[in-house]
Order: structure tokens, then sequence, then C-alpha cells
């Protein structure tokens, strides 16, 4: 795994309504939805974190994942802009959840929801067209 970049979250929800901060009451869907998020440094840490279930909320995502489960990880070593290339793109073709994860990008969200392995599929390819060689 790398130690800086982006990372795809595949996240598993049984469907759920919660309280997702500034955004409010949301409703989740049954079905699979992946988060693009980035980290600039310690990225091996925020992938643990995201996986821990005893931690403080501090994003968007930790609200969901207090009730759902991430099932798959992928990371390519990129620049943080690469995190709104992949979200913007990803929101051309799959349902969002407007805001989500967005709260410092030009992207509409950062959590999509679709068909799993079309959605997941797409979203590693977008990862790896702007890695870092």
């Amino acid at each position: 795994m790398e130690d800086s970049g982006i990372y795809a979250l595949l996240i598993r929800c049984d469907g759920v309504t919660i309280r997702v901060g500034a955004l409010g009451e949301l409703q989740f869907d049954r079905g699979y939805y992946v988060y693009i998020g980035s980290a600039q440094r310690n990225m091996q840490k925020r992938i643990a974190r995201h996986m821990r279930s005893d931690k403080k909320i501090k994003w968007h995502i930790d609200y969901l994942l207090q009730h759902a489960r991430v099932v798959d990880v992928h990371t390519v070593s990129a620049p943080k802009n690469c995190e709104e290339f992949v979200a913007i793109e990803l929101g051309k073709k799959y349902r969002y959840v407007p805001g989500f994860g967005a709260s410092d990008s030009h992207a509409k969200s950062h959590l999509f929801t679709g068909i799993r392995d079309n959605l997941w599929n797409d979203a590693i390819s977008l990862m790896r067209r702007c890695k870092n060689d």
C-alpha cells in the first residue's frame, strides 16, 4: 500500500437513514458504495482508521461506516487533484450522495453507488489513469 495518494473504499450497506453532520439526515439504500479519498501522508493509517469502529467522528464517511462495512480497498500513489478528477468522473456516470465528502472539492460528491463490479472497476480504472509513475 502506498504511503500517500488516493484511495477508494468499497462499502456494503444494508440500508440505513442517518444524520451526517451538516448534510443532515440522509437515506442510504441497500447496496454498494464507493468512497474516494486522499491522504498526502500516512495513507496506511488513514485506511486503518476507516476500518476501526472505535473512532471519533471527523469526516462524513465516519458517519456511514458506523452502519456499513468496508469490503475492499484500492490505493494508488497520485497527486491530490486526482481525488477530485476521479470523483467528478464517477459523478458523471453513477448516482451520488450530494455534498458527501466534498467539503473541500469541486466534485458534487465523493460517495457513489451503482452495480458493484461496474462501479468498483470504473473507480480503479480512473485512479490508475492519473497515478504517479
